[in-house]
């Protein structure tokens, strides 16, 4: 059985940024989701403020101050009433670079501070959150979990070298992944989970880079959004972790 079938509360964690955004939006254009929640540090922003949006199918949960794990759990908290009613669960957070933070080109590059604030956003925060959902998430009602992971995350794809931080934050988020699938299999076997690729996409993420990317190549936020609620609408709940992207193809690990 699909989820399809079955659904009735989606969740986006880090809802408050570009894809987050087109996720929440999508996922209100579909009849079959009862209610949207979306969780961040900022508040419901004004792409989401139009009249159509709101309404009650949306709830809006404000993350305190950074995404500590009490932070989060405060957020969780606040998540119990919808046990077992959760569907779909997209993790949205990701970190390629700041005001103080820049891909690295060469290994002098490497700053421990950067290491840190990348690795937090890319790997520890959607571990919190899995292990934070457990109990949210556990019942019978099927569940697709979908993290934005990234292809220069694959071992096997790396061939140019560079940008360390990153390619090796999101290959821990891959793995950590993993290790939360063969656990999740045991404990929460309504929970499928997916390490998702959304290709490169119109956000303030990959804006300092996307004069180098073919104009085809470079993807609408709305339409990674689509890609991806077609491909959680058709998970099977096999209890493997897929790592695929937005064609629905997989990416080697």
């Amino acid at each position: 059985m699909t989820v399809a079938q079955q659904s009735q509360t989606a969740l986006v964690l880090g809802a408050s940024g570009g894809l987050g955004q087109a996720i929440v939006a999508k996922f209100l254009t579909d009849p079959s989701i009862e209610r949207v929640i979306a969780v961040s540090r900022n508040c419901q922003t004004d792409d989401l403020s139009a009249a159509w949006i709101s309404n009650s199918r949306l709830i809006w949960i404000q993350v305190e101050g950074d995404y500590s794990e009490d932070s989060m759990t405060k957020a969780v908290a606040d998540l119990v009433p919808f046990t077992g009613t959760i569907s779909r669960v997209c993790i949205c957070h990701g970190l390629l670079h700041a005001d103080d933070i820049w891909p690295e080109k060469r290994c002098e590059d490497i700053n421990e501070a950067s290491m840190h604030a990348v690795f937090q956003a890319n790997t520890v925060v959607p571990a919190l959150w899995l292990k934070l959902l457990l109990g949210v998430l556990v019942g019978q009602q099927p569940c697709v979990v979908a993290a934005l992971s990234a292809r220069v995350g694959s071992i096997e794809d790396n061939r140019m070298g560079g940008w360390y931080a990153y390619r090796t934050s999101k290959a821990a988020l891959n793995m950590m992944l993993k290790t939360f699938a063969i656990e999740y299999a045991r404990r929460v076997k309504n929970v499928k989970l997916i390490s998702f690729h959304p290709g490169t996409t119109d956000t303030d993420l990959s804006k300092p880079f996307q004069a180098s990317v073919p104009k085809e190549q470079l993807f609408a936020t709305a339409f990674v959004a689509d890609r991806l609620a077609g491909i959680m609408d058709e998970a099977e709940m096999d209890g493997q972790l897929a790592f695929i992207d937005w064609d629905g193809k997989q990416v080697n690990w």
